[in-house]
């Protein structure tokens, strides 16, 4: 894996990222978005605690409540967005969401390129809502995706605050796997009851677990590996990429093409996060 230049291992993680989110909106009719979603988590983790057997390893309470807080973000994000692609193209969403990190980039920035990206984005965020509003797509649906799209941006800014404390304790993909594992726990009492329909059905169960590597396993374990080869700044302009790479897969899986306007909304994020970038190394 050393030998893959790192752009090509993070396309490959934003390719496996919504094709696995494509193959959820599939699953939607037979469970629901949310509760797709935390099987998602779910099998996630038990493939992560498999792979990497953190309890070998020396843990604190500290390290274990930040882990946990980590995860909980973690499975909130992924629970709103996947009811906002319920009822939302992925394209749009997916750029909607971008708000989070950029946010966080523009709070903890320094420079005026910083807070010029939150503006940028939210000139794109305006005109990808406008253009939604005005669409076939009923009223009702896209206030529901709206809504659940900036909760999960939100849910995004704290996974990045809480994800930067839990990879400077070293835990790592460690980490990981214990943060979806307690994520997992903390959304059982709403989703567990599921488990009489998933576990019996071992085709609904294999689809869930092809969500699961794709969406999570694969492209947060490519993440890891691609930080540590570039800086911030470069690993901000690869980010720029996935809001086209979800409308590409949107199009191509789910015949979501989008209109003009929608691609210069996507553009418009897509150019804050580049600009977030600028001046971190």
């Amino acid at each position: 894996m050393d030998k893959v230049p790192a752009p090509a291992l993070f396309v490959v993680s934003g390719l496996t990222l919504y094709l696995g989110a494509a193959v959820a909106v599939g699953l939607f009719d037979s469970l629901g978005a949310p509760t797709v979603s935390w099987w998602r988590i779910v099998l996630a983790a038990v493939v992560l605690l498999a792979w990497r057997r953190p309890w070998r390893r020396r843990w604190t309470r500290h390290d274990v409540v930040v882990a946990g807080f980590f995860g909980t973000a973690l499975a909130a994000m992924n629970i709103v967005f996947y009811v906002g692609i319920d009822h939302l193209p992925l394209g749009v969403a997916v750029a909607i969401e971008f708000v989070g990190p950029i946010a966080v980039a523009a709070v903890t920035g320094r420079g005026w390129r910083e807070r010029g990206a939150i503006v940028v984005a939210a000139t794109g965020v305006v005109l990808l809502a406008g253009v939604t509003l005005e669409s076939d797509l009923p009223r009702e649906d896209v206030v529901v995706g709206l809504v659940a799209v900036l909760a999960a941006a939100g849910c995004w800014a704290g996974y990045i605050v809480l994800g930067k404390r839990v990879a400077g304790g070293g835990a790592g993909i460690d980490g990981l796997a214990i943060g979806m594992a307690v994520g997992a726990v903390v959304f059982a009492p709403f989703f567990g009851a599921s488990v009489a329909t998933v576990v019996p059905d071992l085709r609904l169960l294999g689809f869930l677990l092809v969500v699961a590597v794709c969406s999570s396993v694969v492209p947060y374990v490519l993440d890891q590996v691609v930080l540590r080869r570039v800086g911030t700044a470069t690993f901000s302009v690869l980010l720029a990429m996935l809001p086209a790479t979800a409308a590409v897969v949107g199009a191509v899986v789910l015949q979501q093409v989008p209109s003009w306007p929608e691609l210069a909304g996507l553009v418009l994020v897509s150019g804050a996060i580049v600009m977030t970038a600028s001046g971190r190394e």
